[in-house]
């Protein structure tokens, strides 16, 4: 099958990762994805939600949003409707969920580190994005606080990266854009550390339902292209690893 965008089956778009994208933020950068850019911030305060007062350990909470023009249609801005809509809040949870998993929050203390992501073009695959590109910013993050002396250790423990998955026209493919997203019988986020584990798998026949031979191939090919994924970051990071 030809894709779209002349891609083979079992490969990402082309994936830039600019770190120190913003000047205030501990950890930033500018992630695209194709034609998908997301920016990406972390920065933290000193104090936690009402429910981890007096308990020794921190929190890592997300937001994410898009730009009215980030797409085709004018997007209404959450201010504007007076309420977060359900995805918003679906990705903010997923994306505070997956940096959480591969973090030790009782090495944070008593501190907030928040998450911000924001899309300024998509093109499909800007949840994916977005935790790709913040997991990058949260090392970053990290080690601003341990400069500055606010944590002894590095709390992250594991890799962490997004793609997407999914079957067209009876084919599954990697990394999907909007026009394939949009058109696809099955669709599937993948979340997955650099030690091969799951953080989340979200998946969904759209059109048709789907056998567990296709779920297994469809994890196969996600698995490999977060696990390219995840060398983009070690290389961006210029890192091969946590002291842990």
């Amino acid at each position: 099958m030809i894709r779209i965008d002349g891609r083979r089956e079992d490969q990402l778009r082309p994936v830039k990762i600019h770190r120190h994208y913003l000047k205030h933020a501990e950890g930033s950068v500018l992630i695209e994805l194709g034609d998908t850019k997301v920016i990406c911030s972390a920065s933290f305060e000193d104090r936690v939600p009402p429910h981890l007062v007096n308990t020794n350990t921190g929190w890592i909470t997300a937001e994410y949003g898009m730009l009215p023009k980030s797409a085709q249609q004018r997007i209404q801005r959450d201010s504007s409707r007076g309420k977060i809509n359900g995805r918003t809040h679906e990705i903010q949870r997923l994306i505070g969920r997956s940096l959480r998993t591969v973090t030790d929050l009782t090495k944070i203390g008593q501190r907030t580190i928040w998450i911000d992501c924001d899309v300024i073009q998509a093109d499909g695959g800007t949840r994916t994005a977005a935790i790709t590109g913040a997991f990058v910013a949260l090392v970053d993050a990290v080690a601003a606080m341990m400069v500055d002396g606010k944590i002894a250790t590095n709390p992250i423990s594991d890799f962490v990266a997004a793609t997407s998955v999914g079957i067209l026209k009876g084919v599954p493919v990697l990394d999907l854009k909007y026009e394939e997203d949009s058109t696809a019988d099955v669709d599937m986020n993948l979340v997955m550390t650099s030690s091969g584990k799951f953080i989340e798998v979200q998946g969904t026949g759209e059109r048709i339902p789907f056998s567990k031979a296709d779920m297994d191939q469809l994890l196969n090919l996600g698995m490999a292209g977060i696990l390219e994924l995840i060398e983009l970051q070690k290389a961006v990071l210029d890192i091969q690893g946590f002291a842990v």
